[in-house]
């Protein structure tokens, strides 16, 4: 009889270090995938539980969505477009900010993208560009810090920075290439 209690005993502490090794492992793993998002939603939502849950509701619904990558002339044509707007800002700064933010939506668009309102965007970006969407949440919040006449020069190009970084992930590729850079490029990335 203590020989079957001995090995109750035995078994559920083996089962309960597999659980916390396996939790831990999700935990690294989610951490890993979505980067300072992961702290960020752990710290909105009170707790890890519940951060991790919401992180894993996200990566389920964009599985869903059809993200695909952008052809050889897409990504020509959305550098040409990204250049042309930052070379705007030195004259029109706020214009330029707002075209960039058009730009990155006109991008995530055409990746495949649902164009909800903005935390829904940014927390299906959170799934496979979780570096960088902090980047894209500051720069919406300069944009809608310059609509109110709060954000200065200063600020816009933070905000230009940011939605760079994010263009660039979405994008696949740097954009201050040449055209000979870029075919290169290109080709290695095949």
């Amino acid at each position: 009889m203590e020989i079957v209690i001995v090995l109750l005993i035995a078994a559920v502490l083996v089962l309960g270090m597999i659980w916390v090794v396996g939790r831990k492992r999700k935990t690294d793993e989610l951490r890993h995938s979505f980067g300072p998002e992961y702290d960020r939603t752990v710290h909105e939502l009170g707790g890890h539980k519940q951060a991790e849950s919401e992180l894993e509701a996200r990566r389920k619904r964009v599985e869903q969505l059809n993200i695909r990558p952008l052809s050889t002339e897409s990504q020509t044509r959305f550098a040409d477009q990204w250049r042309a707007t930052q070379a705007k800002f030195v004259d029109d700064p706020k214009g330029a900010i707002h075209e960039a933010d058009r730009l990155v939506g006109d991008l995530m668009q055409t990746r495949g993208y649902p164009m909800g309102d903005f935390e829904q965007r940014a927390a299906d970006i959170s799934v496979n560009h979780g570096d960088v969407v902090t980047n894209y949440r500051a720069a919406h919040r300069i944009a809608q810090s310059s609509d109110e006449g709060k954000a200065d020069t200063e600020n816009l190009r933070t905000a230009m920075v940011h939605y760079r970084a994010l263009f660039e992930e979405l994008l696949e590729m740097p954009i201050n290439l040449t055209d000979r850079r870029e075919e290169r490029y290109r080709a290695r990335a095949s």
